[in-house]
């Protein structure tokens, strides 16, 4: 029943988001609507149940700390903006038949069943009972920490760099960026394999490495990476970048394209 509950309020806020976007002619909105969806998944589950344990209270506050950031610094950089190129281009591929229909299917509701498989761990714990708080539980904190400070210092590096305009045109490749071609990402990735080790204080919660593997997987195939590394594989700079900087994982990662 509380998972139940957690799809509709889910349903209903990406609804009246597409009702905003469209409103707006920008569908890219959603993409602030990434963070704070999975606060509301959160706070949700934790407030309809009776059963507020260690785990779940540390897992609800970490995701709220996490997705408010990141609402807040997408906000900053995208509101008053035009619509992102990539909603522009879907825009184009639909034509005008069933145009808000598809941009409702293809980008909310898909949104929205992405978000609910990635957050599995928070679904299981907060819908637990066990008070039980191991070893692991702990080391999760620790990498739940990692990925969140690469995540956000950056995203902070990333704009320090553009905001000078010497900088038009180039690459960042110092920093956190000189460890991985893509230090928020892979923090990001980082942050959810920590709260999937946070969240295994029952056997059955096992099943929430779902959520993990799945954002692991988008990220580095399908909406985060792939378009980047798209975006500038043409550039000699670029190429130069790939052959001694990681993709993904810093130190260990593949390099080159």
């Amino acid at each position: 029943m509380t998972i139940w509950i957690i799809s509709g309020v889910l349903f209903v806020y990406f609804t009246a988001l597409f009702f905003w976007a469209q409103y707006l002619k920008n569908n890219s909105i959603v993409d602030l609507a990434w963070g704070i969806g999975f606060v509301i998944v959160a706070l949700t589950g934790y407030l309809i149940m009776p059963n507020k344990t260690k785990v779940s209270t540390i897992i609800v506050s970490l995701v709220a700390v996490w997705g408010i950031r990141l609402f807040l610094h997408l906000a900053k950089r995208n509101i008053g903006k035009p619509e992102d190129y990539r909603y522009v281009n879907m825009r184009k591929r639909w034509g005008t038949h069933f145009a808000k229909l598809k941009a409702y299917l293809n980008v909310f509701v898909l949104q929205g069943v992405l978000l609910m498989i990635v957050s599995l761990p928070i679904l299981l714990v907060v819908t637990g009972s066990s008070n039980s708080f191991y070893w692991w539980n702990g080391a999760g904190i620790v990498i739940w920490l990692l990925g969140f400070g690469f995540e956000v210092i950056g995203d902070y590096e990333l704009a320090k760099f553009k905001q000078d305009k010497t900088n038009h045109g180039k690459l960042l490749t110092t920093g956190l960026w000189s460890l991985t071609r893509h230090p928020n990402y892979f923090g990001e990735a980082l942050s959810w394999w920590g709260i999937f080790l946070i969240s295994l204080n029952e056997v059955r919660n096992v099943w929430g490495i779902i959520g993990p593997l799945t954002i692991t997987l988008l990220l580095l195939f399908v909406s985060g990476v792939p378009l980047l590394e798209k975006k500038y594989k043409e550039r000699p700079d670029f190429l130069a970048y790939a052959a001694k900087t990681p993709k993904f994982v810093p130190f260990i990662g593949k390099k080159g394209l």
